[in-house]
């Protein structure tokens, strides 16, 4: 039987994976078509970025719901926290994410220019809000969010949707959006050809860039902009009870968000590996070579994740008005029987859903071009 301790450490690490895994499948399914108006000039073009991602764009989704299940099952109250004070923020990138399917389906059926250019502006809104959206969220994550818990454990939320827009969070949501747009232009540059791969490569190396200045912002922002960080007083009974207000939270300003990176070097390896996926992105995307391009956006990908987690471990949901409050790994969690079948569960399913999504990709690639469109032009997006 595995201990109630090590599960939490394990569904925090499959969390992250499935965060991971949605990042750099739909990630860039957004972010191609957040740049899709802009690359691509001619409609023969737009649909040809559109059906690099045709076959996979709904498999990719299922990242995303998965991830969203797993937080509901492991971290119950994480989830109702976060549902509940950021309501309208989710609501936004629900109704962004509906123009997807709609926008792919009926595109194409009217071959009219302004129809057609109204879809595609609806795709590009469809990619751009959850991608800057989510990284406003991480944002508000550093600076705690304004919620309490009683002595019943309920959670009070007393912030608002505009309060969640501050500029430290903002720069966050940039970084998001540069990094996903820059997956997705590597994506094109790998499966399109002629204009539209020398556009998305220019349209790579810039969001790389972009990213990489305010990756480095947010970095310096934390440590020298006194944002308060939170760690946990020990000792604390880890294998214990769950109970979020059975801890005491030390708020420090200074290294604040960093000290997990003081305190454990290797982690240090997270932000290298972002940074260096940077580096890189825009040299690769310079010489217009697809394939090394895509690789420094995955690590761009994988390295961002892994900063955020680690310099926030353990905590998943701090309170800015009650650091006691604050939900972390060790007590915002199930029970040992809930992660236990569930850690069954995924044993299964997680390898079946990798061998799956690697044969599609598999079966299904190749170079999406101009005479591909034309030749089939009434069974394709």
């Amino acid at each position: 039987m595995i201990e109630y301790e090590l599960l939490k450490i394990i569904w925090w690490v499959l969390v992250g994976v499935l965060l991971i895994g949605f990042s750099l499948t739909d990630g860039f399914d957004m972010g191609s078509m957040a740049l899709m108006p802009f690359v691509g000039k001619t409609d023969s073009e737009r649909r040809a970025a559109i059906n690099t991602i045709a076959p996979h764009w709904d498999g990719n989704q299922v990242w995303f719901i998965t991830a969203g299940g797993a937080l509901f099952a492991a971290w119950p109250m994480v989830y109702a926290t976060a549902f509940s004070g950021m309501y309208w923020a989710l609501l936004l990138v629900l109704f962004a994410l509906f123009l997807r399917p709609v926008g792919f389906d009926y595109r194409s059926k009217l071959e009219n220019t302004k129809w057609r250019n109204a879809w595609d502006w609806g795709l590009c809104v469809g990619g751009a809000v959850p991608a800057l959206v989510f990284g406003v969220a991480f944002g508000n994550m550093f600076l705690g969010v304004p919620f309490e818990l009683d002595n019943t454990l309920r959670s009070t939320y007393s912030g608002s949707f505009f309060a969640l827009l501050n500029p430290f969070a903002l720069v966050c949501g940039i970084v998001s959006l540069a990094m996903l747009c820059a997956h997705g232009g590597a994506w094109l540059m790998l499966r399109t050809d002629h204009d539209l791969r020398k556009r998305s490569a220019k349209a790579t190396q810039i969001m790389g860039i972009v990213y990489l200045a305010c990756f480095l912002i947010a970095g310096a922002w934390l440590y020298f902009g006194g944002i308060q960080g939170y760690s946990l007083v020990t000792p604390y009974d880890i294998g214990g009870i769950a109970n979020p207000l059975a801890k005491d939270v030390l708020v420090n300003n200074n290294p604040g968000w960093m000290n997990n990176y003081t305190l454990y070097p290797i982690t240090m390896l997270a932000p290298i590996v972002a940074i260096l996926g940077a580096l890189i992105t825009i040299a690769a995307a310079s010489g217009n070579k697809a394939g090394l391009s895509f690789t420094g956006t995955t690590l761009m990908v994988t390295g961002t994740i892994l900063t955020a987690g680690f310099a926030l471990f353990p905590f998943l949901m701090p309170s800015s008005i009650d650091p006691i409050s604050s939900l972390t790994m060790w007590d915002a969690v199930s029970s040992k029987n809930t992660l236990t079948v569930m850690t069954v569960a995924a044993c299964i399913f997680v390898p079946l859903i990798l061998c799956y999504t690697t044969w599609c990709y598999y079966k299904m690639w190749g170079v999406v071009t101009k005479k591909h469109i034309e030749d089939n032009s009434h069974s394709l997006y």
